[in-house]
């Protein structure tokens, strides 16, 4: 497998590639919360089938909260099967980051009620996935599949802090959505780290002392999957 930089493709260029080879399910895949300091790892997959291109699938963070939402929406009525894949803050601790990546992903496409010809990938070439897959730096920006996929996966992650936060109060979960912003990491230093906290971040980790490790049933029921309508 390939894995192509950004500045190659104009948008769309990788998606029409795929169909002249002949694929017609072809999957997007992105991720969202890598370098988060609090909160899960979250990867999408989504199928929209050759001739239906969502209106605003772009780079998540290229759109306003409003505009996210609203895509999200057009993308789940409009998708072939979508899924996404949660990694929990104690696995990332284990695997780390990439390792993490990896299997968010791997989830996200196992979550898939169909399974795709062919797969568009966001960044670098992951471990262990099991479809044909083509890899583009910045694919966010030049696919529609991947641009749709990183939509779901932000606007999923998004409101899965916002629960999260009504749980781990006065981290400002909710608008940092557990990045380590200067906020964040005042709260850390006064509240001490919650069990969503990565360790992996010496703030964090400085801090944790015994605090009981994270519990991967406070995330059942967050996760997501489905078909259009």
């Amino acid at each position: 497998m390939t894995v192509e930089q950004e500045t190659q493709y104009g948008f769309g260029e990788p998606d029409e590639w795929a169909f002249a080879q002949g694929y017609e399910l072809v999957a997007g895949v992105d991720e969202v919360g890598r370098g988060a300091m609090a909160g899960p790892l979250v990867a999408a997959a989504v199928i929209i089938s050759p001739d239906t291109v969502p209106t605003m699938a772009a780079d998540s963070k290229t759109l306003s909260v409003e505009q996210r939402n609203e895509a999200c929406e057009e993308i789940r009525q409009s998708s072939i099967a979508w899924a996404i894949g949660v990694v929990e803050p104690d696995m990332i601790d284990r695997l780390n980051v990439w390792g993490a990546t990896c299997l968010a992903m791997r989830r996200a496409l196992e979550g898939l009620r169909v399974r795709p010809d062919f797969t568009l990938i966001d960044g670098l070439e992951p471990r262990g996935i099991q479809v044909p897959y083509r890899c583009f730096i910045g694919g966010d920006a030049c696919s529609p599949r991947i641009g749709a996929a990183s939509i779901l996966a932000k606007v999923m992650r998004d409101r899965m802090m916002e629960r999260l936060a009504l749980i781990y109060r006065g981290y400002g979960l909710e608008c940092n959505r557990g990045y380590m912003t200067l906020e964040h990491r005042k709260a850390v230093r006064r509240l001490g780290p919650s069990p969503i906290h990565r360790r992996r971040f010496r703030l964090v980790a400085e801090m944790r002392g015994n605090h009981l490790p994270f519990d991967p049933k406070e995330m059942a029921g967050l996760t997501e999957s489905g078909a259009g309508q």
